[in-house]
């Protein structure tokens, strides 16, 4: 079903800087209205000036006016594609653009996992937009 999202994700990931962890993700997100932002992870020598793949995407969006979204694939890895979760900064981020019915899709060369955003970050820290 997410398989243009996936395939969106991999290409982004390509363009990963990652020359410290050499560990490169992808992410796409697909808008309500069916646009599809990508970002990759960007690394810097100072790593609190890293930013990662899910969160360079939805600045992407945001800053295009994109506030309404449906899901993400993530893909990421080292030699090879493996299940990568998004850390817990992006999850928060995600938390505060995106529904807690918001999809994250996990994928690699052969399985893919589908999680809501509320399985992945419960409990959230929630702003006044509540």
């Amino acid at each position: 079903m997410y398989t243009e999202l996936i395939n969106k994700a991999k290409k982004a990931r390509e363009n990963a800087y990652a020359p410290y962890s050499e560990f490169k993700v992808g992410a796409a997100l697909l808008c309500k209205d069916g646009k599809i932002y990508t970002g990759c992870n960007i690394e810097n020598i100072s790593y609190g000036a890293t930013n990662c793949a899910e969160r360079t995407a939805i600045f992407k969006a945001v800053s295009e006016g994109e506030y309404e979204f449906e899901a993400m694939a993530i893909v990421g890895g080292k030699d090879k594609l493996e299940l990568t979760s998004p850390c817990g900064m992006c999850r928060q981020v995600m938390s505060e653009f995106c529904d807690s019915d918001f999809k994250i899709i996990l994928a690699d060369d052969v399985n893919q996992k589908e999680y809501l955003l509320e399985e992945l970050l419960p409990l959230s820290f929630d702003n006044i937009k509540n």
